[in-house]
């Protein structure tokens, strides 16, 4: 990765660098670095919760170090990049990026460990303080053991980031938690050790009155260890779904060669080396056989051949090369042996680009802050105050410490957020959960929110709304020849295409074999380059080539000129010398995909078809399913253009793609959906992955996505409104503790249950 970008806007010349940003655990962090850098003289910074990076310009005179100790006097981490490494040294730039995945790792499985064992010591614990048929003799006691790890190691991240946010004058959710965890367990230790509920035979009762109490008999442990159990769920699904950020660079380049044969002069003549891709250079020769991806950009040499460049540019019709022609990196050669001069390498290679699109697409696009976060950060310091208040008021008014402290750790114990900490994760497990049922994967919760806004969705054409594969669509004789000359024709010209490797060959035999069954075999089979296949067949002398190889008579003629009116591709066959029929093939539409256009206008979605295909087969596609709107032959870095376009004019954008030449675009979106059919580089750009690769269930994905936000916005409001109606009740001293237990079981069972009410999603 490049360290610095050299600009020249009118103050002078800048640099940009891209830092590595730890120990961010919400979105107000991210907001929190990104107001302190930019607080700088003349730097301007964006950072993303979602990859933990900040991109960041800065003028001349300022160095990348005081951009990290701006961070670091933050509250957090931040590691500048390694310099760029030779090309060649292919282990050392890989180090660094292998490195952040192993800690990543590493971070999921410490909070995943985290979780586990504040599970398995939290279940006791809440069933010991809510069931009193199961409280024996000092069961309390049996509570605290359980419930003190809980509280002390399995909050330590909430612990410590409440720590640093309170140094720096912050307050977030982990405040909240931090706060009213150790709130509870304070108060249970106090009437355990100082006061009543430490007795042997001591049960929890439950007089629901409000009266004045002295809290001395009232424990918490399951208030403070349940808030730990459920909050450590809801971090380790949000860190899961981070960790995962990145992958879709990774995917991007594990597209490519892992090895290449090159062509070397031993001295006793050229012979194939095969070495790593990384060691390639620019003017190395190397050899692509039939199946096997081209490892780099560069120019054919020598033989001719079919590449299917469909991943990289979305084209459905395998290309045809032959020398002087450029063929591109991770790029299938479909056809014969290929020799290739290799004229871009490492950084420079389109798919290299594409790489650092989408990640520029990633770090462009602003991350949601959460609405727990926004609310906590006034919520926290206003209860704070009230409790501050409380407790200054009953000691002023009464002069009773032990009263006042009650009252004002029944404040902060009331506030503590156990139904806020089940309003997210809930809803999320059983909307994915329901979503996976029907073959919709939701990211997060920051997704849900871009699915309210959006009103046009860009569908990809090839895999998305057609299937992605060539198939045979008709078989044309001379008029009045029948039924009888349509197979017959067709089982020659499958029998022949049989023995070639060109995608258009294999839809041409498969077809037939589905058609006319067992196929006779091929003799003399002979391959003309950019012309097309003959050969010996049943002892007559078939030929499969272009509509020009041949005089056509004016029934083929016109079937050709229809096919091309309707965006297939047509092939004529030759019989001893004669044209005997045409067959068409094409990109087929799914028969799903009308359906799932109607589905989408009516959510209110304006559907526009983007692909890389020439004009006159996207409007052909377009038409079928009913898409008025039409942007054809567009490059791969065109389509975030196009996408960034339609936001430009005021557009909120969801994409729906499946190849690696969505992924940019697919990031750039405001809502990203990918096929699940297609390529890892796409599913990992998305926000939304539609399992069952059918454009039907990207209305159904949009419907659950604002089903899942709104029951979660709904859980927010009354877990807050639960917290903000009562905190008058425990600032009067009127919360009787087992009125304060029953109201925050209630809340809790309230969110889940409405949360359950996603499982009847249809």
């Amino acid at each position: 990765m490049t360290s610095t970008l050299t600009e020249a806007p009118a103050d002078g010349p800048r640099h940009q660098v891209e830092l590595t940003i730890g120990g961010m655990t919400c979105a107000s962090c991210a907001a929190r670095v990104e107001k302190k850098l930019n607080r700088m003289d003349g730097v301007t910074a964006t950072v993303n919760y979602a990859t933990e990076k900040a991109k960041v310009a800065y003028p001349e005179g300022v160095q990348v170090a005081d951009l990290i100790a701006t961070v670091v006097r933050t509250g957090y981490t931040a590691e500048e990049p390694p310099p760029p490494a030779p090309p060649k040294d292919a282990p050392a730039t890989s180090a660094a990026p292998d490195a952040r995945t192993a800690a990543g790792d590493h971070e999921l499985a410490s909070l995943r460990q985290r979780l586990t064992v504040s599970a398995l010591l939290a279940v006791p614990v809440v069933l010991l303080s809510m069931i009193p048929a199961l409280q024996f003799d000092n069961w309390q006691w049996l509570s605290l053991t359980l419930a003190a790890p809980v509280v002390v190691w399995g909050g330590f991240p909430f612990h410590r980031a409440a720590a640093t946010n309170a140094r720096h004058g912050a307050a977030t959710m982990d405040t909240l938690v931090s706060v009213g965890t150790l709130a509870a367990f304070g108060w249970s230790l106090w009437a355990l050790f100082l006061g009543h509920a430490g007795m042997p035979g001591m049960r929890h009762g439950f007089e629901l009155t409000v009266s004045r109490t002295d809290g001395s008999s009232a424990i918490y442990l399951e208030v403070a260890a349940g808030v730990v159990t459920f909050l450590l769920l809801g971090r380790y699904l949000e860190a899961r779904s981070k960790r995962s950020a990145g992958t879709a660079l990774r995917a991007l380049l594990e597209l490519g060669a892992k090895d290449v044969a090159v062509l070397r002069d031993a001295g006793t003549g050229v012979r194939e080396v095969r070495v790593p891709v990384a060691d390639l250079a620019v003017g190395d020769r190397f050899v692509v056989r039939p199946g096997e991806k081209i490892a780099t950009d560069g120019v054919v040499v020598e033989g001719s051949s079919a590449v299917d460049a469909s991943l990289l540019t979305g084209e459905s019709v395998p290309v045809d090369v032959t020398a002087g022609d450029t063929v591109t990196g991770a790029t299938v050669n479909a056809g014969g042996r290929l020799v290739v001069e290799a004229t871009r390498v490492g950084a420079d290679t389109q798919l290299a680009r594409m790489a650092r699109l989408v990640e520029d697409a990633q770090n462009g696009k602003a991350e949601v802050q959460r609405l727990a976060d926004r609310v906590s950060a006034v919520f926290v310091p206003v209860v704070m105050l009230v409790a501050a208040g409380t407790f200054g008021g009953w000691l002023g008014v009464t002069g009773d410490l032990a009263a006042a402290f009650t009252a004002a750790v029944a404040v902060l114990i009331i506030a503590c957020p156990c139904a806020l900490g089940l309003a997210t994760p809930t809803a999320l497990m059983v909307g994915t959960g329901r979503g996976a049922q029907l073959g919709i994967l939701i990211k997060g919760p920051e997704v849900l929110e871009s699915t309210r806004r959006v009103d046009t969705v860009v569908l990809d054409k090839t895999g998305t709304v057609t299937t992605g594969l060539m198939t045979l669509q008709g078989v044309y004789v001379e008029e009045g020849s029948g039924k009888a000359a349509e197979k017959d024709v067709l089982r020659l010209a499958g029998a022949l295409e049989h023995a070639s490797e060109h995608p258009i060959a294999r839809a041409v035999a498969t077809g037939a074999e589905e058609r006319v069954g067992a196929l006779p075999p091929v003799e003399d089979f002979v391959n003309d380059p950019g012309r097309g296949v003959r050969g010996r067949v049943a002892g007559r002398e078939v030929a499969v080539g272009r509509p020009d190889s041949a005089p056509l008579p004016e029934a083929l003629a016109r079937a050709v000129e229809a096919a091309g009116a309707a965006g297939e591709t047509a092939v004529v066959v030759t019989v001893d010398g004669a044209a005997a029929g045409v067959l068409t093939v094409a990109d087929a539409v799914k028969e799903t995909s009308a359906e799932a256009v109607r589905r989408l206008r009516a959510l209110g979605l304006t559907p526009v078809l983007l692909t890389g295909d020439d004009e006159q087969v996207a409007r052909s596609v377009a038409a079928a399913v009913g898409i008025d709107e039409v942007i054809a032959e567009v490059l791969p870095q065109d389509k975030v253009d196009v996408v960034r376009r339609l936001q430009g004019e005021g557009r909120s954008v969801a994409m729906v793609g499946d190849g690696v030449n969505d992924a940019a675009a697919l990031a750039a979106a405001d809502l990203g959906l990918a096929m699940g059919t297609g390529t890892d580089a796409a599913i990992e750009a998305s926000d939304l992955t539609l399992v069952r690769g059918d454009l039907r269930v990207a209305a159904d994905a949009i419907r659950l996505a604002r089903r899942t936000l709104s029951t979660i916005k709904g859980n927010l409001v009354w877990a807050f409104g639960y917290n903000v109606a009562a905190l008058p009740l425990a600032a009067a001293g009127l919360l009787n503790p087992m009125i304060a237990g029953a109201a925050m079981a209630f809340s809790s069972v309230f969110v889940v249950t409405n949360s359950l009410r996603l499982r009847a999603f249809s």
